[in-house]
């Protein structure tokens, strides 16, 4: 058992999780056992992930930035970062229109099923929407407002602050670059040292990985929906689902395209992250082990990881954008309402900003949402549709994010020859 890979002890964490949440299920007290002592130990895994990730952001993205001893480095490598993010956004929010219009899931929704979910789900419904009505109700220049922090300390006090610390670190790291070497040593000794110590902490974690999934999954089953509301969304999963396997081949693509590496390096290597992502449902707190699996399964430079991945985990939601795309229509196609070509290019432009703005934490994308319907003019109220199914897709969602920050993390490598000849197979 010592001697497996990380990701095959994940895999059969997951498989024991979801096996043994199903065999107590069928017991009366199963699912008070496992919500008392098994889920527990979940929480505990995602918290000290959750717990390194702003330390994280602030020694790599410092550090990446302070290593590059040239401010022309910097504005190139972050030109190529964001415009490949903004590419591969509009992609994904584009793939999810198509396939949502072509297959038409909401149709299949019957009346009956839909006045019985809006019911079941009426208030968390609407604590959705009381949570996007501060940011629906800013004006178009807040997001720029809310990325810079007015205290530090408060931002990173909060993991859902990420865009506000990164923009504290990037900007941290030119004055260090800004400034002589011989004034900045000791600072910069002290971020390697700090960066140093935050993977061995990263090390350490990921050993309690294999059962903090196994406790998720176990959770997760004897907690989910009854089957018959799995069934009558079934489409609706599935041609979500469509959208963000079309994402992975893309990616898988653009790997093949721009770097020459072999599809089967690229999916090995990035395999643990991905099945990290599917058991925490957080692009931020898988986020130490992407950086692991993409600098030492795929050979990028530490530079070029610890630059693009941070900003990544918070601006690049790929994911996320197929699932706006497709739900938006989906609930518009559940209430009878047809949506112009106007409205649909109004959701790819609205969906693109608000996966920008998405915090990269479990089912925040359905916050972000409420200002995506409200936009099309679709009724809010629709949210209860897809709550009985969100989460296990919330789950399948952040893959797409985590493979597609690998992917651009690649690229962005190749592109400035930071990406390993002969990376380790």
């Amino acid at each position: 058992m010592k001697k497996l890979p990380l990701h095959w002890k994940i895999i059969i964490g997951m498989f024991l999780g979801i096996f043994f949440g199903l065999g107590l299920s069928f017991f009366p007290t199963g699912k008070i056992f496992i919500s008392n002592f098994i889920k527990p130990f979940g929480t505990i895994f995602i918290n000290l992930l959750k717990l390194i990730a702003i330390p994280l952001i602030l020694a790599s993205l410092i550090k990446g930035v302070s290593d590059l001893k040239d401010i022309s480095k910097l504005s190139q490598m972050g030109g190529k970062t964001i415009l490949t993010y903004l590419i591969t956004t509009l992609t994904a929010v584009t793939i999810g229109l198509i396939l949502v219009n072509v297959i038409q899931p909401g149709k299949s929704i019957s009346e009956e099923t839909r006045n019985e979910l809006i019911e079941a789900y009426a208030n968390d419904t609407k604590a959705k929407k009381q949570a996007a009505v501060k940011q629906q109700e800013s004006g178009p220049l807040q997001a720029l407002v809310d990325m810079i922090p007015s205290n530090i300390f408060l931002a990173a006090s909060n993991n859902r602050n990420m865009l506000q610390v990164i923009f504290f670190a990037l900007f941290f790291g030119i004055g260090m670059i800004l400034l002589p070497s011989k004034k900045v040593k000791s600072v910069k000794n002290f971020f390697d040292s700090f960066n140093a110590i935050i993977l061995k902490l990263i090390d350490l974690i990921m050993l309690a990985a294999p059962y903090g999934v196994f406790a998720l999954l176990a959770a997760l089953v004897v907690e989910a929906p009854s089957l018959e509301l799995f069934q009558a969304l079934a489409l609706y999963a599935i041609t979500l689902l469509l959208g963000l396997a079309a994402m992975i081949l893309i990616y898988i693509l653009i790997v093949k395209l721009f770097t020459k590496r072999k599809i089967s390096f690229f999916v090995r290597g990035i395999a643990p992250a991905q099945l990290l992502a599917f058991s925490t449902s957080s692009s931020a707190a898988t986020l130490p082990v992407t950086m692991e699996c993409v600098e030492e399964n795929l050979g990028v430079d530490e530079e070029v990881a610890s630059f693009v991945l941070p900003i990544g985990a918070t601006i690049n939601m790929d994911g996320t954008s197929v699932y706006q795309g497709v739900a938006a229509v989906f609930i518009a196609q559940a209430f009878g309402l047809d949506l112009s070509l106007s409205a649909q290019l109004g959701i790819v432009f609205t969906a693109t900003l608000a996966s920008i703005g998405t915090a990269a934490v479990p089912s925040a994308g359905i916050v972000m949402l409420v200002i995506v319907l409200a936009q099309a003019g679709i009724p809010e109220a629709g949210l209860a549709l897809i709550f009985a199914i969100d989460r296990p897709l919330d789950m399948c969602r952040t893959i797409v994010n985590v493979t597609g920050d690998a992917a651009v993390s690649m690229v962005v490598g190749k592109s400035i020859g930071k990406l390993k000849d002969s990376p380790i197979v």
